[in-house]
């Protein structure tokens, strides 16, 4: 028999936050430079920007601790309305983010992780914070580091690449945007599921529900 959930384990920094943007911003402000010379054309280890082997960290719990970067990242564009179609359709949500490596900042990671889901109206079943996410049980995973997306495929994981200018040479099953994301997955699931009736592209996705009701 066909098992009837399908689990997505979606990454947030980089696949429906823009890590990227907001910390240039954050860097430029911190520098007093303008953002615009910090190219969003970035390797990993942000090497463009000129960043240190230990600076990073230092300027990152600043990002979160002083300018609130987890609670102010913009929105990768069609995020919230694949997820609900999608979510909408089935398919188990799980948000897996590795934000607790700020030293004493744990509080205020998830207060602020959450604030910003409910901000964007992301919808999700499960939240989970840790770093190695092949400890986590799901069918799928979208997730923009390439070494957590070598390491979730060593383990035998299926896994779609966000892309985005520093995974580009890692191999296998991609997307450019949420409207293949939603597609891949679509797919997937219904090869899993047996029978996948996705919420038609333009009807109702569902993030601004909640308001609605309240009117």
């Amino acid at each position: 028999m066909a098992d009837p959930q399908f689990i997505l384990g979606v990454d947030l920094d980089g696949v429906v936050a823009d890590h990227t943007y907001r910390f240039r911003e954050i860097l430029a402000d911190i520098r007093g430079i303008d953002p615009e010379s910090l190219p969003l054309e970035r390797s990993w280890n942000f090497g463009e920007w000129g960043l240190g082997p230990d600076e990073y960290a230092t300027l990152h719990r600043v990002a979160v601790m002083e300018y609130d970067m987890f609670a102010t990242m913009p929105l990768i564009p069609g995020a919230t309305e694949a997820l609900w179609r999608l979510s909408d359709a089935g398919v188990w949500i799980r948000i897996i983010t590795h934000r607790l490596y700020v030293h004493w900042g744990h509080a205020k990671a998830i207060g602020d992780t959450a604030a910003w889901l409910d901000t964007h109206r992301i919808p999700y079943r499960d939240l989970c914070f840790l770093g190695k996410k092949p400890q986590v049980e799901a069918n799928a995973y979208i997730d923009d580091a390439p070494h957590n997306i070598e390491q979730l495929r060593a383990a035998g994981n299926t896994v779609i690449a966000f892309e985005q200018p520093y995974n580009r040479d890692v191999e296998g099953l991609r997307a450019k945007n949420w409207a293949e994301v939603e597609a891949i997955v679509t797919d997937l699931a219904a090869a899993h599921v047996g029978q996948f009736e996705a919420q038609l592209p333009g009807i109702d996705p569902g993030a601004d529900r909640l308001d609605r009701r309240r009117d």
